[in-house]
């Protein structure tokens, strides 16, 4: 195997285990993660869905050949229990260290007369050690087609940490474009802004700022997804969107069939999205997907970002992204404005502006625990035109919601902000990224609270769950057309 591997694992799985694993004794203590696997354009990804902590004496014992080892029963249950669940099996222990940390020769040792007979039991999965200091981590990987050393493990949370083997060189000083920001969170911010990968799914009113705001950031790589192309109802709210690219002169004509070529022809959402970006960040990588990520294919391709942004409106959209943050262990959020207007009057009834963080752990802001993905809604959206007409769910053709791009700002901006914080180590300990609601005609914020259903098939700890399952388990996307 020649990719590298990677391991994440969420802020309350890895704060459990390392209390564990450094209680204050100096001593060395065992555990064993269970890990999903997904296979991704950047390597493999490792992702912890499961801690085992072996009870010192009973568990973990003085070893025969090293210090200390985990019995060959807990062993033997916990590789049975990855095998059953398809899942890697990481033996974890730790050493003394604090930013530096590496395997002894009994650890080597160890694992060349383990790890084969592992991996027989596990299958096709990866095994392998994982030894812990306080602020470092090695791994000693390995698969059916070769060993590889762990290139580092990413702890998920509202503070986005990264540990590694020893510590990384300092960065070059950045860019001088980017003095200002550096003046904020330093040349390592910026170098670690420059390294990220974060996905767009829509690239309407909400999502083209958060992709001209991230591509001026200095990110390094945006992935966006979006399947329409522009119409003129979307150029005040769409950034860098022109009537050249709405081909205005045809779609705004009075003749059908010119409207129709107009329709056909003018620029897809997510090619003006890469421009702008390009235009902002002459350097940055982008993939522009023109696709939906309703489909399997097309949502897959986001499964290894470091941020995943969902500026879409359908809970459709809603439902895979949920998914894909808790199956995959990514970090995102959601964003939306919605101005309800009442059909009778006429007149704004509310306005409300919604900004909601999802960390793929319970409580973190699974969407479904609070509510945002109704069934009603999904079954709703499900049917066809014809069959929405028939069960009255809409009154006309098309019921498009007022949409205003001062407001999608007010979405935006904490979010994006929330990135730029998480990553550059400037949000405070303790801090809880809750979803945030303003009220625009009463001009009131309101917070909610986190939400966590203990059987949740997204986020929960249940048996049942998509959590970390990575690869394993099958995105809720539309099964694809066989003609």
């Amino acid at each position: 195997m020649n990719t590298p591997v990677t391991l994440t694992i969420d802020q309350p799985l890895y704060d459990r285990l390392h209390a564990h694993l450094f209680p204050g004794d100096g001593d060395e203590h065992g555990a064993v993660i269970a890990a999903g696997v997904a296979e991704t354009a950047r390597g493999t990804r490792l992702l912890a869905r499961d801690v085992f902590l072996a009870r010192d004496g009973l568990e973990y014992v003085p070893g025969t050949r090293g210090y200390r080892a985990l019995t060959g029963q807990f062993v033997a249950e916990k590789a049975d229990y990855c095998a059953g669940e398809r899942l890697a099996y990481l033996a974890v222990h730790c050493h003394r260290g604090i930013d530096q940390v590496g395997f002894s020769s009994d650890d080597m040792a160890s694992h060349c007369r383990g790890y084969p007979a592992l991996l027989d039991i596990v299958g096709s999965a990866p095994v392998g050690g994982i030894v812990f200091a306080q602020h470092a981590v090695a791994g000693d990987i390995w698969t059916r087609e070769g060993r590889i050393p762990l290139s580092n493990v990413t702890v998920v949370g509202p503070q986005m940490r990264r540990l590694y083997p020893f510590p990384k060189a300092r960065p070059h000083a950045a860019h001088p474009i980017y003095e200002r920001h550096a003046r904020l969170f330093g040349d390592v911010g910026q170098a670690i802004l420059g390294g990220l990968k974060v996905g767009i799914i829509g690239l309407g009113g909400g999502g083209s700022l958060l992709n001209e705001w991230l591509a001026r950031l200095g990110v390094g790589e945006i992935v966006g997804i979006d399947p329409q192309r522009i119409d003129p109802t979307n150029l005040p709210r769409v950034v860098g969107a022109t009537r050249w690219d709405a081909l205005t002169f045809l779609t705004t004509s009075r003749c059908p069939i010119l409207r129709r070529i107009g329709e056909r022809f003018a620029s897809r959402k997510v090619h003006i999205a890469r421009r702008v970006a390009r235009q902002a960040n002459p350097n940055i990588r982008y993939d522009a997907i023109v696709g939906d990520v309703l489909d399997e294919a097309t949502a897959r391709r986001v499964s290894d970002v470091d941020f995943l942004f969902l500026a879409s409106d359908s809970i459709q959209s809603r439902l895979i992204f949920n998914a894909l943050v808790h199956q995959y262990l990514l970090p995102g959020a959601q964003v939306g404005v919605k101005a309800r207007v009442d059909k009778q009057t006429g007149q704004v009834a509310d306005i409300s502006v919604a900004s909601r963080p999802v960390l793929p752990f319970p409580g973190g802001g699974c969407l479904d625990c609070h509510g945002w993905i109704p069934a009603t809604r999904l079954a709703e959206e499900a049917l066809t035109l014809m069959e929405r007409k028939a069960q009255r769910y809409i009154e006309s053709d098309e019921v498009t919601e007022p949409s205003v791009i001062t407001l999608n700002v007010l979405s935006a901006a904490q979010v994006t902000n929330d990135v730029m914080m998480m990553f550059t180590g400037l949000y405070l300990d303790g801090l809880a990224l809750k979803h945030q609601l303003q009220f625009a005609r009463e001009r009131e914020w309101s917070w909610v609270e986190p939400q966590a259903n203990p059987l949740c098939l997204d986020c929960s700890t249940s048996s049942k769950s998509r959590r970390a399952r990575g690869d394993g388990a099958r995105l809720p996307c539309r099964m694809p057309f066989e003609p």
